[in-house]
């Protein structure tokens, strides 16, 4: 494949990076974090949210269709919920802290499910999902 016709892929893919290390960090506080492994807690959900109403903007910033925009989002949303309240249950019932190896694998195993997340939206724009 020529690398002009990657480009619109890859634009995406840079998109959604700087969506979610906004999303992950500066729009991320300490209460959402201490939310994230309780399942329902309001601060947990709105931090997934901010992340779907990121993806919504991300996808329409790159000329997604609305109606597809809207859906990917909300994909987002769901799947961003449940691994961030998986990582935090896997962490909490373990005990683990940021001194042991252990939490730095299960926050770079929930980085990269959030990345895999991201491939597969952009398949599923390329794709006419």
């Amino acid at each position: 494949m020529p690398i002009s016709d990657a480009t619109p892929i890859l634009l995406l893919l840079v998109l959604f990076q700087v969506k979610h290390f906004i999303c992950d960090a500066p729009l991320q506080t300490g209460a959402m974090v201490r939310d994230k492994g309780h399942y329902g807690r309001v601060l947990g959900i709105v931090h997934a949210g901010i992340h779907g109403a990121g993806t919504l903007g991300t996808l329409l910033l790159f000329g997604a269709l609305p109606l597809l925009a809207v859906k990917l989002a909300l994909l987002d949303f769901v799947i961003h919920y449940h691994v961030d309240f998986s990582k935090e249950q896997i962490v909490r019932r373990a005990g683990w802290t940021t001194s042991v190896p252990q939490f730095w694998w299960a926050l770079s195993a929930d980085q990269m499910m959030h990345q895999l997340t991201y491939l597969l939206l952009a398949w599923l724009v390329f794709a006419g999902f």
